[in-house]
């Protein structure tokens, strides 16, 4: 039976074009707004990742950590983020969603623990930054008896050897870091650069799915269209500020910046 995952995969394939997939906060600005933004969002958006708030986002450039920072103001907790996809799970069961955030989150809940409540909320796949490969092995073999996506993460510097194991242990896809730096960071290489590094991650595995993030905004996602997918988060966290602060409301303003990015990749 294909995951909901992979069927977004394949929908989009049939429309011959990279999946877009969108990147917001748990709880940013609030938990009922939040809950509204992915509805919204989920209209244009084919997969969503839903960050658990963390006070210290080592990966994370400062537009989601304001993001971070203003969900764990509101007194956001792990049990909210669930609900948030519980939530949104009773509208649109086919819609996958993708948490993503730090180990030390699921190390306290316990794993077995954490895995299990991502089943019943109706998690289907974990970004989980610094526990990489091969450190990861355990813990993905439990995401995969739970049928949850574990998606493994590749840089620029990984050697060709590392990168070979860690597409052989991945499970539906791979998320490919376009640059070193944090996320938000304008593209320090050409879009030429990041889809030759593309083209040597899909050579060692055409099956895989492999998705291109960080420093994806509405000025670069046409030039990187050839991807499977194109994960866009920072963009959306400014307009959510932005929002804030001109006392707009987030909810329509990201529905709109998300339809815009989908017309640039159809």
């Amino acid at each position: 039976m294909k995951s909901k995952i992979q069927i977004a995969f394949n929908n989009c394939k049939n429309e011959k074009r990279p999946a877009l997939i969108t990147y917001t906060v748990a709880g940013d600005n609030t938990k009922k707004n939040s809950l509204k933004i992915l509805d919204s969002i989920s209209k244009h958006a084919d997969i969503l990742e839903l960050g658990f708030p963390h006070n210290t986002p080592l990966a994370d450039g400062n537009q989601i950590q304001n993001s971070s920072y203003r969900a764990l103001k509101n007194g956001i907790k792990l049990k909210d983020v669930f609900d948030i996809v519980k939530s949104f799970k009773r509208k649109i069961k086919s819609k996958p969603i993708i948490l993503m955030g730090y180990y030390n989150l699921i190390y306290q809940t316990g794993e077995n623990n954490f895995l299990s409540k991502c089943k019943k909320s109706g998690v289907d796949g974990i970004i989980c930054v610094d526990l990489p490969w091969p450190e990861n092995k355990n813990f993905a073999k439990k995401c995969k008896k739970k049928s949850i996506c574990f998606i493994q993460l590749i840089s620029p510097t990984t050697s060709n050897m590392r990168m070979r194991g860690i597409i052989k242990d991945s499970h539906e896809m791979c998320y490919y870091i376009s640059m070193l730096s944090t996320t938000g960071g304008k593209l320090k290489i050409s879009p030429k650069m990041i889809i030759k590094n593309y083209d040597k991650i899909k050579k060692i595995s055409k099956n895989k799915k492999v998705v291109i993030g960080f420093g994806i905004t509405n000025k670069t996602i046409k030039k990187l269209k050839k991807a499977d997918g194109l994960v866009v988060g920072s963009q959306l966290c400014l307009e959510i500020s932005k929002s804030i602060i001109k006392r707009q409301n987030p909810v329509t303003k990201l529905g709109k910046v998300v339809y815009k990015l989908r017309k640039e990749i159809n």
